[in-house]
């Protein structure tokens, strides 16, 4: 499938300018974007329109890249699904967040200097929140708090995959609040047992296939977010009345039972709840996540200029790196 897409990167001056990286087709990441400039066409009068400061990147944002969603995804397309920025344009409707923080959403993508969304599902940001928390406060925190609303885990015994990940720390983390019996982590990297330990989730290596199966045996839940061969073990040893949830593909490799799994199989895609999601529920929703991670402590971050994005994006692919950081209009 041919198309590109883009992280753009804005600039006003005499002429305003618009500049980033394209894709001419699905492939590795690093190697298919590119660094490009167009116009930046006229504000929308009925959008919103919002100077990005920093815009994470996440396996959520590669992953699509390398074409494993291909079949819903249109080419040409903006890269980057979250981040935090301020508001330079709005309708008359929503004129007082003109100078606002907002976070721009499920609009055009977030690696872009300037992002126009619909003024209805862009979520103004605390004051109380700093830019490094909000920019992250999409993909992951409301996939987390979605997966928990939708498969109680009171009383229960629950099993991470990737447990290194953002995702799954925040469903220990919440998981743990919400009265887990017990939180089992397996880790693809020994430079996140530490911190795995310190959110209350016991860990477990992948290569350690022994308490894996052990692990997946005692599990009433189990929430993957890596498919693959771990998946596979995992769903093959649990037990008749358990819930095996797929909500990530971090191994780049669908799950594959060697038989028909005793535990129920149930996907989860955050775009599916979203999609019948009113406007009014879609900022409730915000409202209970700036509360829970008022006194969150993320994983470490690493700034890179926008321009720098293959650093970047080569950062991403590192297990146990600090999360990087696009920054608009920081230097080097």
């Amino acid at each position: 499938m041919k198309g590109h897409f883009v992280a753009y990167v804005a600039r006003f001056s005499n002429g305003a300018i618009l500049e980033g990286a394209h894709l001419p087709s699905f492939g590795t990441p690093t190697e298919q974007l590119r660094l490009e400039t167009l116009a930046l066409p006229p504000a929308n009068p009925l959008q919103m329109r919002v100077a990005m400061t920093v815009a994470p990147v996440n396996p959520s944002d590669l992953i699509p890249i390398t074409g494993a969603y291909s079949h819903r995804i249109q080419l040409p397309a903006v890269a980057g699904y979250e981040g935090v920025g301020r508001v330079i344009h709005a309708p008359e409707t929503h004129a007082e967040l003109i100078g606002r923080r907002v976070l721009p959403l499920r609009g055009t993508g977030t690696w872009q200097s300037y992002v126009d969304c619909d003024p209805d599902l862009a979520v103004p940001a605390p004051d109380t929140i700093g830019d490094l928390v909000a920019a992250r406060a999409y993909i992951n925190p409301l996939a987390a708090l979605t997966m928990l609303d939708t498969f109680p885990v009171a009383g229960k015994r629950v099993l991470l995959s990737g447990a290194g990940s953002a995702c799954a720390e925040l469903l220990g983390r919440w998981a743990q609040e919400q009265g887990a019996a017990k939180i089992q982590g397996i880790y693809r990297s020994d430079s996140r047992v530490k911190r795995l330990i310190a959110c209350g989730i016991e860990p477990i290596s992948m290569n350690d296939i022994q308490a894996v199966t052990a692990a997946a045996r005692e599990a009433d839940l189990a929430f993957d977010a890596l498919g693959g061969p771990v998946g596979s073990i995992v769903i093959d040893a649990m037990l008749d009345g358990t819930v095996f949830i797929a909500y990530g593909l971090l191994s780049g490799q669908s799950i594959r039972p060697s038989g028909t799994p005793r535990a129920s199989y149930r996907r989860f895609h955050l775009r599916d709840y979203l999609a019948t999601m009113p406007p009014g529920t879609w900022q409730r929703q915000f409202l209970r996540l700036w509360q829970a991670l008022l006194h969150a402590d993320p994983p470490p971050v690493q700034a890179f200029a926008v321009e720098n994005w293959k650093s970047a994006v080569e950062q991403a692919l590192r297990p146990g790196a600090a999360k990087p950081m696009l920054c608009f209009g920081c230097a080097g």
